[in-house]
């Protein structure tokens, strides 16, 4: 796995993020670095139930309060980090392409929601409402003012684009 710091903008926004854990409805926790290929390949491994796989396509840099993994997918071979989609594997069995790339993401978090409620967007939890995050609305307009958009829009951009990503893991399961 190559470097385990997080490119500029996402360090920015999981440095804000730390600061809201269980303040603001939002179930997302982030992590200081992307995990080990050790570690992500061990998570992968018992998520798929699949000991022949390795986690190399992933870097994991946050979960939710079950342990539910958000992960850059490094399906764009020869692209930076910054370009890859962002994709939730919930501790359910969750999936989804929350956003195209980092600068979407940037803007779902703004907006109020984190990858497990953009993962679940179609059946929220009863009551919850997205708040707009100021300070993650700064970094979003810093580092990707040309990906502004509603979280909606993200959440649908994504899900257009990576219409296959549920059927691509759950044919990775044992």
């Amino acid at each position: 796995m190559s470097s385990r710091y997080f490119p500029a903008a996402l360090a920015a926004a999981m440095t804000v993020r730390l600061h809201y854990i269980g303040e603001d409805g939002v179930d997302f926790e982030p992590f200081e670095a992307f995990l080990t290929a050790d570690e992500t390949t061990d998570w992968f491994r018992a998520w798929t139930g699949n000991g022949e796989l390795n986690g190399d396509a992933f870097r994991v840099f946050g979960q939710d309060g079950t342990g539910g993994y958000a992960a850059l997918w490094l399906t764009h071979p020869d692209r930076p980090l910054v370009e890859q989609p962002v994709v939730f594997l919930g501790s359910e069995g969750e999936t989804g392409v929350v956003a195209r790339d980092l600068g979407a993401f940037l803007w779902l978090l703004a907006d109020g929601y984190g990858p497990w409620e953009a993962a679940t967007s179609h059946d929220p939890e009863p009551g919850w409402v997205p708040h707009r995050n100021q300070q993650l609305t700064v970094i979003a307009e810093q580092h990707a003012p040309e990906h502004r958009a509603p979280a909606v829009a993200v959440i649908e951009q994504a899900a257009q684009e990576f219409p296959g990503f549920d059927n691509t893991i759950m044919e990775l399961c044992r």
